[in-house]
This record gives C-alpha cells, structure tokens and sequence, in this order.
C-alpha cells in the first residue's frame, strides 16, 4: 500500500525520539535500521541483508552493516566515531561489487547524525536524527519516489536492451514466440520499471517475487507471472482474500495492459537467470529512446524466420534524441520555451501558460515505439516543472517562510497528461511499447513533479492513455482519429523505403493514395511521401467536399438544433449563432462551420525526419509541385544530415528534416528557420551540432528561394546542345573485356584490332580503369568472317538476349554485333559526364573525348560540346545547382539529363568577351590536370579531385573560373553573389523561374 508522506513524517518523528539517546552500536545497530526502515513501511529483511559479506579493496572479507544490492550500503557507528571513516570504510565495499549490484547511495550514521551520499549524481547531504522527519524526502529512493538522472548515452541504456534481447531469444527459441511473447515483454518491461520508480512499493517488491517466490529451476516462474498479471488487472476490493502473500499490496494497474489472457511461458533455470538480470538494472534510469533499440532488436530475432529482412520491409529507423529535438525544437518547443520567458514573473499568466500546455495536440502516424511522443511528452513536463517552480519563486518572494506549495493548487488541475498524444502504428508490438513507454516516461514526470510539489503522484490505477492506433496510416482516416480542431501538431519518422525496396503492400498503399490525389507517376516516390500526401490532405479537408453531403443530410433540420448539430467541426461561439439565427439558413450555418475548420486546419504544424530524396532529384517535382497545389509552404528544415539512432546497427541514410503547413498562416512568419550542416554527417563546426539562418521563403529544395519544382525536361530549357546517355551494349559482357581478355582476343586475333575501342563507364573514367569493347558497327561482312574469336563472342551475345524475358532484348538478337542502344558520336569529341560521382568532390569530374572512346549508358555525353559549356558545367556554380537539384545514389551525385541538365538556367546572351574569358580558364583547368595526368605514374580523375588530394594549381585554376562564372551570372542578374552554394542556387533558381515564365509566355503565343 502506498505511504503517505505525512505518516512517514509522523513515524519518522517517533524514530527520531525513541533513539535520541542511543549510543552503541553492538547493542543497537540492527534494531535501528530494523525501525528505521519500519518508518517506510519496508521489511528490511526482505529487501537487503545485514552483515553482507563483502570483498574489500584488498581482497579481503568484509562485512557491510547492511547492504541492499544495486541501491544502498550502510555503515554504522557508535555514537562519536569519525563517520569519515565509515564513509572511506562504505566506498572500499563498493570497490569489488558487480556493476548490477553497485549501490546507488552510501550512508554512514552513529545514531546521531546521518550522511547520505548519491553516487550518481555525486551529491551528500548530511543532518541530524532529529531533523530526520524534514529529510524523509530525500530517502524516497526506498520506494523508487526520487527522479533519477535519464541520459540516452548512459551505458545502462545498451545493457537494457541486450539484456532484454536475450531474455527474447532464449523464450522464442523454446517456442514461446510472436503475440504471447511480445505481450509478455511488454508487462515484464513495465512492471521491472515499476519496481524502481515507485509504482510497485517498496521498491523491488517485483524483484523479489521473482528471487524468493520462485522456484531456481523457474519451473513455476511462468504461473506466477500469470497469476501476478491477473492481480494486476484486478481491483483491491475484488482481489481474493486468499492471494498468496507475495502478491499481496501489488497496485491495481488497469490500463487494459494486463486485461488479456495469454498462455503461460514456461521457464527454466537459465531463463529465469535472464529475467534477473533484468530486474537488476535500475530502470529508473533507463532513457525512453531505448524502446525503441529493444524493438529493434525484437525484429532482428523475428526476421530470423523470414527470407527477407524484416526492419527493411517495416521502414524500421529508430531516432535519437539528438534528431529528435532538431524537429521538436524549431516546431513547437523553441516557441513555448520563449513564451515561458515572458510570462515567469506572473501567477496568472503561468496559469495561462500551463492550461495551453494542457490543451495542445499531438499525433505521430508513424509512431514506432513511440520516441518522438515520449520525448516530446518529457519535454513538456519539463517545462510545466519550471512553470510550478517560477510560481513557489514568487510566491516566496520576501517570505522565505511561505513556500507557496497552497498557490500551486490550481496548477494541480491543470496537469499535462498522456492523453493529448496520439499515434498511428501498423505493427502491434511496437504500438504497445509506445503505449507502456507513455505511461513510465509520465510515472518519471510524476516523480520529478513531486520534488516540487512536495507531493507523490502516482496515477495508479491507469486512467488516461496514449491514443495508439494498430493500422496503415496511409489507409486510414487521420480526422476520425484525431479531430483537427483538437490537434496542433503532427510530427515523427516515416518509414525510410526508397521506390524499389517496397512490399507489394507498400506499394499498393502508395499507389491507392496517389490515385486519390491525383497524382500520376508517383510510382518514382519514397514510401515516406505519402506521409506528406496524407498530412497536406488531413490539412486541407476543410469539408468542402462534405459540404454537400452533410446538407443534403440536414436540409429538412430545425435550425435550432443544426446550430449545434455534427455539421460543424466545433460548435458555434455564441456570436455566430446569433449571426446565423439573424440570417435563419443553412448555408450561413455551413458558411461559419467551414470557417471553423480552415481555422482549426491553419493552426496545425506538421514536421517529418524524410530521406532526403524527396528534396532531391525527380521526386521534387513529382511530390511539392502537388503539395504546392494544396497550399504548403515550408516553415523551417534541416538540411541533409547523416542518420543516427539508438539502434545497434545504426543505419547508413541520409536524411532531412521538413516543417510546413497551410501557406496562409506560414506567409505570415516573416523569418523562416534553415539548418545547415558543414557536412553530411550532421555535424558542423566546433561548439556547434548546426548552423541556423534565416529565410525569407524555403522552397522545396530547402533553399531560401523561388518556390520553384523542376518538371522532368526532354530538352534544355535553354538553348545548349542536348545531352544523352552514352551506348548500352546490353550484351551479357560479351562485347566488354578488360585488359587481360583484350590481350588474348588480340595474340588470337590480330586483325580484330581495328575493332576493339576504349570503354569508359563512370568508373572507369573517374579512375582511369582500362576497359574495352568490340566496336563492330559498320564491320564488312567478309572481314566479320575472318574473325572466328570474336563471331563466337557475338554468338553468346546472341543467346544472352534470345534468354531474355523481354521482347525487346529479344529483338536485338537480330543484330548481336551491334550494342543495344547506340548514341556513339561519329567524329569529333564529345564531353563526358559521370552518372554518379562521390558527394566528397568539390566538382564532377567531367572532361573531353575523342569519337573513337566509347561512352557506355553509365554515363551522359554532350556531342560538339565546346570549352565554354565545359567551363559552366566544371564550375562552383553548376555545382551548386548539382547539390541541390540531382538525385542521389545513397549519398553520392546522380546526375540527371530530365532534371539537372535540362533545367540548368544557363547565363543570358553573354559577350564574345566573356566567353572566351571562360574558355581560356576553362583550358586552364584541363591544363592543370594534363600536367598531373601525364609522366610514369599519371593521376587517376579520382585522385586530382578527392579533397584531399587536390593539387594547388589545379585548386587555383578551378578558382578562377569560378570568380568568373559567378561574375557573369552576378552581372547578368543584378545581384551579388556569396561565395557559397546557399546564395549561387537562390540566384539560379530566380534565373529558372524567369525562364520558366518565358516559355510559358512563348507557348500562350503560339496558341
């Protein structure tokens, strides 16, 4: 039964005077700590041993006056002895103990005077026996009733969760396995936290019913935990009188998390070991960011009976902390943080501040285990703390004997609870991790609030919960769930699933939203876009589409009760009821109901962490040329950073972070926020996780500038010479061979040599790899049958492309000689461009070729392209527009011709003179590099571009054409250019607008 802490007071004032004389510690010791855990209601017999044998720093025995494993050691003296020494004595018994059984506090007393010291935190308080009564608080840790210190990196985090896996796997692989198991992992998580922080008293209370009411075999370890589960989810008063004594004062949890009957584990000794391992830890540290880890962990056991990986099919990335608070921050938390400033210095309005707090919203549809909600609910509570803390400040003000506690009354009311925080999950084990991870997370803020409240808090049994629902947030109805006109924000981590990685499931979600919005091609997107799609739907429902239906519903209603009827969102304020009754129709009614929502709708933000392909590439396009349409704009992003989270295999993606709404309330934030990292890892310089900048407008580039999505182009939007892929042999490698195989063919087959070219693909260009190719376009029959090596090669490029499934590879078994697709320049030289180049490169290794050089489809080729297209392309500025525009290969530059190219806004009708100004820096640069590739050991493209490698003069040269290029954009447009990518695409990206009307313009014309 839970201890008021008035009875403990008032036994601890008993204590205090029954031992006020007392002085040795022989006679008296063990009947002290007997009544002095006596005044918290704790055996101490049951939970801690005295005179524990224990090893000393010198590996000799000792024995601790008591010892309580993994949470307090105590030593005691007779009346006058230095209690220094006791303490010096205490921290030597820790020296040897294992770190589960390492004592959180040390205390020294001689009956007298207690010293009390917290391990962790590395604090001491010292007092005397007689003001024991006004220090009971401080020994709240005997019921779990003190916060403790939660850290993601903390090690006991990783410990958790392994812990927790192996328990996992040694029950799955006995058969105990997917629904049961799950539901069981859940409880045993809730009641091993429960244990530590207060919920179950005293603490450890759960610990021992597994250590002393169990057998050591664990062969009726699963009946207890069933019977355990059954009296957890029964009320006191409805318990039988009969119970075991173990069970005896386990709260009444409700909460329906111990409602459902499943079948009894069976355990065995090792099994039970793992389940003590556990209850060890002490869970009152643990971080609510390793639920997640644990579920992952719980899916990579699972996906051990699939043949496909489980966490990918799922879009499983767990997020930490750390990138938690880069989208809570600049969504919601930055803004209450500095409105809390304001209001600091009044009751009233901290009142105020603290009921705003109460009412405000949150949904997570891709909620997971739940670590944006946890963590965005800590936060909150955090905040409401230092409301309750600013209150007593003022309250106290000049009475230091007035602590204010009865001005907090009302405050008490008014508490921030689990139930504004929803969810959407689509797997059931993680939905119940989140909902449970809810309720520790609040018992934490419970504990944190009663230090200063001076109060304890339990809310036991459950009443209010996390609304979690188990379904296809892409399929589901988001309003049914959450109501907007009850909502403020939505936020979270949508599954990172590229296009081609999707289940047919995924895919059919996709292309059934898609189908509904109306938007066609959207095969090209990341699962993580029809989040978007559904958020700016859910934002832009304001019933118009309803409208109709629900008149058509109500049309024969008496006004008096359409006014307050479900036809509006909210019902009417008294003053537009009384504009609507003035009018006396429906249509006004609608009218106002309408208003309501598009209100409702405005105030919602919503924020997503995405992959960063959907600001990238083709998917621009596709997905914010639609939600532009709706009406989004873009309030605040973070640009490309690397992804961390608290999973053990931390996964390679690259991600960013978007917050936006409706545009008529986003147009009226004067200053929006970007976030920029010096690199993709997500780090930037020292002392700094980002840079923060302002914007004027945040395009979909994430870049402040014209709300422009390229269009996938067939051809330039200026006038430049078109640009295509080089030739595909789709040959099956028969007409590809490297230097050995090119060897053989010729000692076999000199006359071949006429027909055997240099291949280059992205590769091999970039680092100077040799290939080659049989080039036999235009080849003489006669001569063709001279060569026996090379029609062989051709006969297995011919059963290569009859073995195809497609019909036009098959086709193309009429002509084997020839590749596939031929784009080969006849003469002359052409300018190559690499499909996919390393994201570390300053600039894309581009260079010339001559027309013999064969270009595979690995990479892009101007024909008759000149120096002064070279040197725009090699440039700062092109590149620029590459980083911003192209789409990615994992992290690395994916070239595009429909995107990148086509849409490049080239400068305006330049003068002879500064074109040949560019040509002559261009020839510069190639220059530079002919120097470095020439000699006895000539540098690869790949060497002279790797930023660390780089040689000076070629670094100059590149400089130089740069200062050049931006001079004739910067001329051209009027506008100063920053040396920076930030400020070179903002001014492209006018250009490309400029352009885009033009053309617009033109083709009006010419209809």
């Amino acid at each position: 039964m839970a201890q008021s802490w008035d009875t403990i007071k008032t036994r601890a004032s008993a204590f205090a005077q029954e031992f006020k004389s007392t002085k040795n510690e022989k006679s008296f010791a063990q009947t002290f700590w007997i009544k002095f855990f006596d005044v918290f209601g704790v055996d101490s017999h049951r939970v801690g041993i005295f005179e524990s044998r224990v090893k000393k720093i010198n590996k000799n025995t000792g024995f601790a006056d008591y010892f309580w494993p993994g949470l307090l050691l105590i030593e005691h003296k007779s009346a006058g002895e230095d209690l220094s020494i006791a303490q010096d004595q205490a921290e030597n018994y820790c020296i040897n103990l294992s770190e589960e059984e390492h004592p959180r506090y040390l205390l020294v007393c001689d009956f007298q005077h207690f010293w009390l010291k917290d391990l962790a935190e590395g604090t001491e308080t010292r007092f005397a026996l007689h003001e024991l009564p006004q220090k009971v608080s401080l020994f709240g840790f005997i019921f779990g009733r003190k916060s403790a210190r939660v850290e993601a990196s903390d090690p006991i985090n990783d410990r958790a969760v392994k812990k927790l896996a192996k328990l996992h796997t040694a029950l799955r692989r006995d058969g105990y396995k997917r629904h049961p198991l799950q539901l069981l992992l859940v409880r045993l998580l809730f009641c091993m936290f429960a244990d530590k922080t207060g919920l179950f008293e005293p603490a450890g209370r759960f610990t021992d019913l597994i250590e002393r009411g169990t057998s050591e075999d664990g062969s009726n370890l699963g009946q207890v935990l069933t019977q355990l589960f059954d009296e957890l989810d029964t009320e006191i008063a409805q318990r039988q009188s009969k119970s075991p004594a173990w069970f005896k004062d386990f709260p009444y949890v409700n909460g329906k998390l111990f409602e459902e009957k499943i079948r009894t584990a069976s355990f065995d000794a090792h099994m039970r070991g793992l389940l003590l391992d556990c209850c060890y830890l002490d869970w009152s540290r643990i971080s609510p960011a390793v639920f997640g880890s644990m579920f992952q962990h719980v899916m990579d056991e699972e996906g051990l009976d699939t043949k496909h990986d489980l966490r990918r099919e799922l879009g499983a990335h767990y997020t930490s902390e750390e990138n938690i608070f880069k989208l809570i921050s600049p969504l919601f938390l930055d803004e209450l943080k500095a409105e809390f400033e304001k209001v600091k210095t009044s009751i009233n309005a901290l009142f105020e501040f603290q009921k705003k707090l109460r009412r405000l919203s949150f949904l997570d549809p891709a909620c997971g285990c739940g670590n944006f909600l946890v963590i965005t609910y800590r936060e909150l509570r955090l905040l409401e703390v230092e409301v309750f803390k600013a209150v007593k400040t003022i309250a106290t003000r000049g009475n230091k004997s007035n602590v204010g506690l009865h001005h907090l009354d009302p405050f008490k009311h008014e508490m921030v609870n689990v139930d504004q925080f929803n969810g959407i999950e689509i797997e059931e084990f993680p939905s119940r991790v989140a909902q449970v991870a809810m309720w520790l997370v609040d018992h934490q803020m419970n504990v944190l609030a009663g230090e200063t409240l001076e109060a304890w808090m339990p809310r036991l049994p459950l009443k209010q919960s996390a609304n979690i629902r188990i379904g296809n947030a892409l399929a589901l109805d988001w309003a049914e769930l959450c109501p907007p006109q009850h909502l403020n924000y939505i936020l979270g981590n949508p599954p990172f699933v590229g296009k081609q990685m999707q289940t047919d499931a995924q895919k059919e979600s996709m292309e059934r939203l898609l189908a509904g919005a109306g938007i066609q091609g959207g095969g090209v997107l990341d699962l993580v876009a029809g989040w978007y799609i559904k958020a700016a739907q859910y934002l832009t429902d304001s019933g118009a589409a309803k409208a109709d239906d629900r008149k058509k519903e109500f049309k024969d209603a008496a006004f008096a009760k359409a006014t307050q009827s479900s036809l509006m969102d909210e019902p009417l304020t008294p003053e537009q009821a009384a504009k609507a009754a003035a009018k006396k129709t429906l249509d006004d009614i609608f009218a106002l109901a309408e208003a309501q929502s598009l209100a409702a709708r405005e105030k919602i933000k919503v924020a997503f962490v995405s992959t960063n392909s959907i600001v990238q590439g083709e998917q621009v396009g596709l997905l914010w040329s639609w939600m532009q349409q709706q009406g989004m704009a873009i309030e605040f992003a973070h640009r490309t950073f690397r992804w961390s989270n608290e999973a053990a295999s931390n996964a390679a993606v690259h991600c960013v972070i978007v917050g936006f709404g409706l545009q008529s309330r986003v147009d009226n934030i004067k200053s929006k926020r970007l976030f920029d990292y010096v690199d993709a890892s997500g780090q930037a310089d020292a002392g700094a996780d980002f840079l923060e900048e302002a914007a004027s407008q945040i395009n979909p580039y994430l870049v402040d500038a014209p709300m422009v999505a390229l269009e996938s182009r067939r051809q330039p939007i200026c006038e430049v010479s078109p640009i295509v892929f080089g030739s595909m042999p789709n040959d099956g490698g028969h007409l590809l061979m490297d230097d050995d195989e090119k060897t053989d063919l010729l000692n076999r087959e000199p006359n071949a040599a006429p027909y055997v070219r240099r291949f280059l693909g992205a590769d091999e260009f970039i680092n100077d790899v040799p290939r080659w190719c049989l080039w036999l376009k235009d080849i003489a029959p006669q001569a063709l049958a001279a060569l026996p090596a090379v029609r062989k090669r051709i006969a297995a490029v011919k059963k290569h492309r009859l073995e195809s499934t497609r019909e036009a590879t098959k086709r193309l078994a009429s002509d084997p000689h020839l590749f596939g697709e031929i784009r080969q320049p006849e003469s002359g030289e052409y300018l190559l461009i690499p499909s996919v180049s390393s994201e570390r490169r300053t600039y894309l290794p581009i260079g010339f070729l001559t027309a013999d050089i064969v270009a595979s489809n690995l990479v892009l080729i101007i024909p008759n392209a000149t120096l002064y297209h070279f040197g725009i392309l090699t440039s700062a500025m092109h590149m620029a527009w590459v980083r911003y525009t192209c789409g990615r290969l994992k992290s690395d530059y994916r070239y595009s011709n429909t995107i990148v190219y086509n849409n490049f806004p080239w400068p305006e009708a330049i003068s002879d003179r500064a074109r040949q100004g560019i040509e002559a820096a261009a020839q510069a640069v190639l220059d530079s590099r002919a120097v470095h590739q020439s000699g006895a050991t000539p540098a690869s493209l790949a060497t002279l571009y790797d930023p660390d490698l780089m040689p000076a003069d070629l670094r100059k040269a590149h400089t130089a054409l740069d200062a050049l290029v931006d001079k004739l954009y910067a001329e051209k447009s009027k506008t100063k250019i920053k040396p920076t990518d930030q400020s070179r695409v903002a001014l492209l990206f006018e250009r490309y607008q400029a352009l885009v009307t033009r053309v617009e313009q033109a083709t009006e014309t010419k209809k």
